[in-house]
């Protein structure tokens, strides 16, 4: 058990009055944002603990420490905070109790093997060194595990252990050496907005006032949340891990023995001293204080209950069978705070001035350096120098209840070792938002999917009980029933639910103005649409956006549903006085029809002459289609004639049905997601979160071609010198000669070595080719170059493919 270091002055007497930031919670989360704000060189950074730092979680944590995650950028950020160790007790002077002895993650089956041969092509274009290993070669390094039971490992030489206690204290006094404070036995009792946007921070001690508040309240994340009017769907969790009595064959090794996971068995284990550490999530959670935490909680734990864990022991005994003779010295059960889908929830807070949160860390060893680096980015620069929308708390909308957080905390804590699969679809928190064309849809046979915690539409069977996949790294069941939906599509009509497209309405003597500062590409005129990259100031991409002139003064901006919050934070902090702006997408709901004989069924459908002369591609309008108001919107993300039709939420069953109607001899039909992005990789169009996200720049990823030039707008200085010095990497479409498709992440390689990665990719039915989107070096992406993509351990040709495979001029789409 790691030693808790107690520390009872900081050196401080007195709470300052004022602060640039104050950071509630004084765990390694905490500490490591105080190190970060500081080092960067802003002044007046205040860390507050209601009890001695490492109260919490921190202080029992396992200390374990490992790189893979399923985010690479997590990954990235994860190798960060390893690195950062000796940094940090080279300036403290705190040791840190650093053990990088390696680890390897442990396959006993196929169905994993292939998982760690996915993770091992991520960590080739990562540059992390991890490389597969024999279980001769396992036994070898670990003589007490038995290799019978494994087919192969990955080894990862950055993996290894540490003391919680001392990592935390070394951070504290890291912060403390560029002139950071902290502030220990000083609760925080009230966070109170002043109208200036400021925060007064009360504790008995006295009161702070703070430009800025973090909240990093661990397993009082909520209770800070709620100071603030703030309901975080995050929830601490029961954890058991056991340390052993003295095993002979440690004491005696001559060195130190390395950490592993073993994901069948729900184990991961490292020394401790002359013995073990085992620790395993249990296949049913158990949440700890759902009604909230006691304040007076510190340094207690849990009482033991081993009978959760037995199946999982005696598993652990089976495969390092010097385990079933050993003693068990001490048994942990303590408390930690688990997101709902693992991932931290980070950042600033959507619809609140100057609060921010990280919250829900749970691997807070691995990923507490990498969270501090990027709040730190974020606060003082505006934007983090990587992606880290993964960890965002605005992934999360007002939909994520706490009852929905805690159930969903509740399934990823039991799912922690348990395989989930590219097409694989959970069944916890489902339904927590659905439209009026759910129950239709189902009755259809669609298997739905969330998005943004909206059911939508995955592709359609035969019937309800049809309805079902296995889940799978290779093509499944739904491949032959999307292949027919994409046939809809393009030689027929078909009909997708859009509810989940965001819409963001702008209205005001101000809103052309402000959104050509802020949309990199053309406005519109009234009536049209335009499509535009939103850039950060570093002319990174943050939007993918389309925008509807509606009116001289009113504008819908059509994006991504998942970045609805997110860009809602987006436009919110910086809007001028003439301009009202509102997230609308609860508000319009809607069905987009495409396909050649899309035009016939509309025109059944509205007065309105949607002849091509009249109705152009492009255009925008609010009419009556299906006898009910919409805007109407011709504009197609299949490739195809199609039309965007939005109605407010009361009247889109009356419009499914007026289009089911009216396409009953057409051969009308419904499509769902999967066709979309099979149609896409058609156009070699990228999407949201894949292809588009801020990563990549304009020119990197080809969005440059809608940027207007001759004004400013934000990110200009940073893009133009983009643009001067030529793109290293480029995104491309590739043809990949295979019987299985790629999702995301597999590394694309030449002459063996990695020059670039997979965005997304998947089967284009209707041209009959395995297709994938991918950014490589700019010395691979001419058209005709010759790749490959590594997929299941597995090497495929690939062609950098030169324009679209299907109506490569648009010709269909604008007909």
């Amino acid at each position: 058990m790691p030693e808790i270091i107690k520390e009872e002055s900081t050196g401080q007497k007195a709470l300052p009055s004022h602060a640039k930031v104050v950071i509630i919670g004084g765990g390694v989360v905490g500490c490591s944002i105080l190190f970060h704000l500081a080092k960067f060189g802003w002044k007046d950074v205040v860390l507050l603990e209601r009890n001695e730092l490492t109260s919490g979680s921190s202080w029992h944590a396992a200390g374990q420490i490992h790189t893979i995650s399923s985010d690479p950028n997590i990954s990235r950020l994860q190798s960060y905070t390893i690195g950062l160790y000796k940094e940090i007790e080279e300036l403290s002077g705190q040791s840190v109790g650093l053990h990088l002895t390696g680890g390897f993650y442990l396959a006993s089956n196929k169905t994993w093997y292939d998982y760690l041969k996915r993770e091992r092509s991520k960590a080739r274009y990562m540059g992390l060194n991890q490389e597969f290993i024999s279980p001769k070669e396992v036994a070898e390094r670990h003589p007490l595990i038995d290799p019978k039971y494994y087919y192969a490992a990955l080894w990862d030489d950055q993996d290894g252990d540490l003391d919680p206690s001392g990592t935390t204290y070394a951070f504290a006094k890291a912060a403390r050496h560029y002139g950071g404070r902290y502030f220990t036995y000083t609760p925080v009792t009230a966070t109170t907005q002043r109208p200036d946007g400021t925060w007064d921070v009360t504790t008995p001690n006295g009161t702070i006032n703070a430009e800025h508040v973090v909240n990093c309240g661990g397993l009082w994340a909520r209770e800070v949340g709620q100071m603030a009017g703030l309901n975080l769907p995050v929830q601490p969790m029961e954890h058991h891990y056991l340390l052993t009595e003295r095993i002979d064959a440690i004491a005696n090794a001559g060195s130190r023995l390395p950490c592993g996971f073993d994901y069948e068995a729900n184990l991961y284990f490292r020394q401790e001293r002359d013995g073990m550490l085992l620790g395993t999530y249990e296949p049913k959670g158990t949440p700890w204080k759902v009604e909230g935490t006691p304040w007076d909680f510190g340094h207690e734990l849990l009482q033991p209950d081993l009978e959760r864990i037995a199946d999982r022991l005696e598993l652990g005994f089976e495969r390092i069978p010097a385990l079933g003779n050993a003693g068990i010295r001490q048994a942990i059960n303590g408390p930690f705070t688990f997101g709902p889908d693992g991932n931290p929830m980070i950042g600033p807070v959507p619809g609140m001035r100057n609060y921010w949160c990280a919250v829900g860390v749970m691997a807070g060893f691995c990923q507490g350096g990498g969270v501090g680096l990027t709040m730190a980015e974020w606060m003082i620069d505006g934007e983090p120098s990587i992606d880290v929308w993964a960890m965002d708390v605005a992934r999360f909308g007002d939909w994520a209840s706490p009852d929905w957080g805690t159930i969903k905390s509740c399934e990823n804590y039991e799912r922690r070792f348990v395989m989930t699969f590219p097409n694989e679809t959970l069944p916890k928190g489902r339904m927590q938002q659905t439209t009026a064309l759910f129950d239709r849809l189902t009755a259809k046979g669609a298997r739905m999917g969330p998005s943004f915690g909206l059911e939508h539409a995955l592709w359609f069977a035969d019937s309800p009980e049809d309805a079902w996949e296995d889940p799978t790294f290779e093509r499944n069941r739904s491949f032959d029933y999307v292949a027919r939906e994409v046939k809809a599509v393009r030689e027929g009509v078909a009909g997708i639910e859009v509810a989940n497209f965001a819409k963001h309405e702008f209205k005001g003597a101000g809103a052309r103005a402000y959104l050509d500062r802020t949309m990199a590409g053309y406005i519109p005129k009234p009536g049209r649409i335009a499509l535009s990259p939103m850039l950060t100031p570093k002319g990174r991409l943050y939007g993918d956006l389309t925008v509807a002139c509606l009116a001289e003064d009113h504008f819908m901006v059509f994006g991504s549903g998942a970045m609805q919050d997110a860009h809602r934070r987006w436009f919110e902090k910086d809007l001028p006085a003439d301009v009202a702006y509102a997230n609308v997408t609860a508000d319009w709901h809607g069905v987009a029809i495409s396909g050649p004989k899309s035009r016939d069924l509309l025109a059944r459908i509205t007065r309105d002459d949607v002849s091509s002369a009249a109705f152009r591609f492009r255009d925008t309008r609010k009419t009556f289609v299906g006898g009910v108001p919409v805007i109407l919107n011709r504009i197609s993300f299949s490739g195809e004639l199609g039309y965007e039709i939005y109605c407010r939420p009361q009247y889109l069953l009356k419009l499914a049905e007026a289009i089911e109607e009216a396409g009953a001899d057409l051969g009308y039909r419904w499509y769902g997601n999967r066709a979309l992005m099979s149609l896409r990789l058609e156009k070699g169009w990228g999407a949201w979160a894949l292809e588009f996200r801020p990563d990549f720049n304009a020119i990197e990823s080809g969005l440059d071609v809608f940027i207007n030039w001759k004004k400013d707008f934000v990110g200009k200085e940073a893009t133009l010198k983009f643009r001067d010095e030529g793109a290293k990497r480029k995104l491309v479409t590739l043809a990949i000669d295979s019987e299985i498709d790629v999702t995301v992440d597999e590394a694309v390689l030449k002459d063996g070595r990695a020059v670039g990665y997979i965005t997304s990719g998947g089967y284009a039915h209707h041209v009959g080719k395995s297709m994938a989107l991918a950014y490589v070096a700019a010395e691979h992406a001419a058209p005709g170059a010759k790749v490959q993509v590594e997929m299941l351990g597995q090497f495929y040709d690939a062609e950098v493919l030169g324009g679209p495979v299907y109506d490569p001029d648009g010709t269909k789409m604008r007909a």
